[in-house]
């Protein structure tokens, strides 16, 4: 029987959320794990709110409501402390630490709050949190986008899934395009790294 387990996934647009999303979707089915995915919100346009959730073990539709999410995965600080409703309490917070100011911040209409204001309303909730710098993971590795694969290892890794980085990793090789695998792979690795040195 399928481990069940429901996954909310929230960035800003040209952050690559919805590929990171596909990705996990499709290392999950290749894993033997039944998948339901789907796009809650999208922003075509670079800077817009993306939402995307995945459900692992037998669920029949892509629906996510409030305080139902098993883990939160942010790749982007704002939208992860946006996205915080549909965290259960004690669930699992694995979120980007860099700041990407979306669409409202830019043109002054919001105010971004602080890292440690986040943080602070993070650990309010979730019974379990992990940050990762992902640009810079992603930079190390070769590439900024990678960085999303630091933050996909990091889940895979904590135990918490079905499938753990293996299956990921096997799964980068097997869906990206070969010119996208060897600094997501790179970015992985760090992000495996990241958590299990805490």
């Amino acid at each position: 029987m399928d481990k069940r387990i429901r996954i909310y996934m929230t960035g800003v647009g040209g952050q690559g959320t919805l590929t990171a999303t596909t990705l996990l979707a499709r290392v999950a089915l290749d894993a033997g794990v039944s998948v339901v995915a789907g796009e809650v919100h999208g922003m075509a346009q670079r800077g817009g709110v993306v939402e995307s959730v995945v459900l692992l073990g037998g669920w029949r539709a892509p629906k996510l409501d409030h305080g139902e999410a098993d883990i939160v995965l942010g790749f982007e600080p704002l939208e992860t402390l946006r996205g915080l409703p549909y965290l259960r309490a004690g669930g699992a917070v694995f979120s980007n630490e860099d700041k990407m100011p979306p669409v409202g911040v830019s043109m002054g209409k919001e105010t971004y709050p602080e890292m440690d204001i986040i943080k602070e309303k993070v650990r309010a909730v979730a019974g379990r949190v992990h940050y990762l710098h992902c640009r810079e993971l992603g930079m190390r590795a070769g590439s900024i986008q990678a960085g999303n694969a630091a933050l996909l290892g990091a889940l895979c890794t904590s135990g918490l899934l079905p499938f753990d980085e293996k299956t990921l990793e096997a799964g980068i090789y097997k869906f990206l395009p070969a010119k996208l695998v060897e600094s997501n792979i790179k970015a992985m690795a760090l992000g495996v790294d990241a958590v299990r040195a805490v």
